[in-house]
């Protein structure tokens, strides 16, 4: 196996012997050969969309799976089989829809994958040119998490043709079926920052879906703490499987915790209606095999985030798109195996109050907030805005977050989402007038708020968003961060400060490029960093 996708790969150079996430070679080889068919499948749906037929269960079918091979989602083989057995059938179906059946496709599943040659695209080298095949892997990754986006905005209901087609046509790039033959450095790197334009529509359509479903996210305190009683724990991303769990377990006398990335979920009206949701237990997705086992009851996880569950797996259990070999899976969104696992174990004995912390300041609530922060700019009562968001992981150099937000000065406010913001979530930095100058914006599912927010202010004070009093300190570690820095990109942000690492996968050649036109830069230290950010 060779796998360089996420940020704390092996010697910050690939996996080769086992991944650092679990993944083993099995699997790796598995997702590298679905993938291969999910090029091949893009190209019969352009095929097919061309003669007027409707390919959009195609296109939910491409992005789920592709969603699947991301970062610590789904690492059962037979799943992942069964995704293999799913894409041929399609394009078996509409390869003979359209006319055209390569010999190939009649093929049995495992003769057809056995005799792929080692190095198609998809499976170990993508290019012998070093640029193009960093920018056909930079390209893949950010497509990666923007099919999660558009997965989980296509269930509910937002869906948009073009982004469809881009994730097509992306897919179809570089590989055989590609009609168009050597593409230049420039070439590719247009695809790049057309993969952070989709993706803008794809974290857009979701903002919509959640908003319209649930409410728009309001300021919100969470305990974390526990009430006595029977408990369930629910991780990942997916809003929609935590109102059919909330909705599944209402009136049994069991409680639901929020975990991970499920946390935003209580600023969500329609969420936190429900009384049973009762808090938020355990920290980063990285902490869950030394947190969870003590959990007094079944975790459910929902999407990416999930580890080896070593010597806690029988309570685990997973939906959707995530798969462990050996955890039970919930189709459809039937959890009553969870809910059954919950009365059988002992749940917390006593209530433990907890510390109260804010969540909630959506799209809405900042918009809100606006008027007030422009007249706090205005006034010189706010010098700058921090955005300190993304990914967390592992490695010791991320207490640097830590430490950069703890010394930020009281007149400076920090905006905050996704995962990272468990190394300060839960730090008291006061207020800045009548608005607190910790805010938490949300999931990494989230960051169009961000976006809108930066887009609005910029024209509220008529200047580009590179002239606001706003720093960028982005912390990566898997796909859909590359999606969003691909997106920043792509509207022209310059100055980001990016950690810990520099992704594996990016050559010297295209950092060089990304350098000298978007002034991206590798974090240094807290104090260098922040007097940098504030002249």
């Amino acid at each position: 196996m060779f796998c360089d996708q996420c940020e704390q790969t092996a010697k910050g150079i690939g996996c080769t012997m086992k991944g650092v996430c679990g993944k083993d070679n099995e699997v790796a080889l598995q997702q590298d050969q679905l993938i291969y068919l999910l090029r091949l499948l893009s190209r019969l749906a352009n095929q097919a969309e061309a003669r007027g037929m409707n390919v959009e269960p195609i296109d939910d079918f491409i992005a789920e799976t592709l969603f699947a091979t991301l970062t610590n989602v789904n690492f059962d083989p037979k799943a992942i089989r069964e995704m293999q057995v799913q894409a041929l059938v399609h394009c078996r179906t509409l390869a003979a829809q359209t006319g055209e059946v390569p010999d190939f496709l009649s093929e049995d599943l495992d003769d057809l994958l056995a005799k792929l040659p080692e190095t198609v695209v998809g499976l170990g080298t993508f290019s012998s040119n070093a640029d193009v095949d960093s920018a056909m892997q930079m390209l893949l990754f950010g497509l990666k998490g923007a099919c999660a986006y558009k997965t989980h905005a296509a269930r509910l209901g937002e869906r948009d043709k073009d982004l469809s087609a881009f994730v097509r046509k992306a897919l179809v790039a570089g590989s055989q079926w590609d009609e168009v033959q050597n593409r230049d450095l420039d070439a590719w790197l247009g695809l790049l920052l057309e993969c952070g334009k989709a993706n803008l529509k794809a974290m857009e359509l979701l903002d919509r879906g959640n908003t319209s479903h649930f409410g728009n996210p309001e300021p919100s305190p969470f305990s974390l703490g526990h009430k006595k009683g029977k408990a369930i724990l629910i991780s990942g991303h997916d809003l929609l499987d935590l109102e059919e769990l909330l909705r599944q377990t209402e009136g049994t006398g069991i409680n639901v915790y929020t975990h991970g990335e499920m946390l935003p979920a209580h600023g969500y009206p329609k969420l936190k209606a429900y009384p049973h949701l009762a808090g938020n237990f355990g920290t980063a997705w990285w902490n869950q095999q030394k947190e969870l086992p003590d959990f007094p009851g079944p975790v459910l996880f929902t999407t990416n985030c999930i580890q080896n569950p070593k010597n806690y797996g029988d309570k685990v259990f997973t939906t959707g798109n995530v798969g462990w070999p050996g955890c039970q899976h919930c189709p459809d969104r039937d959890f009553s195996a969870v809910i059954a696992k919950a009365r059988e174990m002992e749940g917390f004995k006593e209530d433990e109050p907890g510390k109260e912390i804010l969540t909630g300041f959506g799209r809405e609530t900042l918009k809100n907030f606006a008027p007030a922060i422009l007249d706090a700019v205005a006034k010189g009562k706010l010098r700058h805005i921090f955005l300190v968001g993304g990914c967390d992981g592992a490695r010791p150099t991320r207490s640097y977050y830590t430490e950069f937000v703890e010394k930020t000065p009281k007149d400076t406010v920090v905006l905050t989402l996704a995962c990272g913001k468990f190394r300060f979530y839960d730090k008291d930095l006061g207020k800045l007038g009548d608005f607190p100058r910790l805010m938490d914006c949300g999931q990494c599912n989230d960051a169009y708020t961000a976006v809108a927010t930066a887009q609005a202010l910029a024209e509220a004070l008529k200047c580009g968003i590179n002239d606001l009093p706003l720093s960028l300190i982005i912390s990566w570690y898997e796909q859909k961060a590359v999606a969003i820095l691909l997106t920043l990109l792509y509207l022209g942000v310059r100055n980001i400060i990016l950690g810990p690492t520099l992704p594996a996968f990016v050559s010297p050649t295209i950092l060089k490029v990304i350098t000298d036109k978007w002034n991206l830069k590798l974090m240094t230290t807290p104090d260098d960093d922040l007097k940098a950010c504030l002249g």
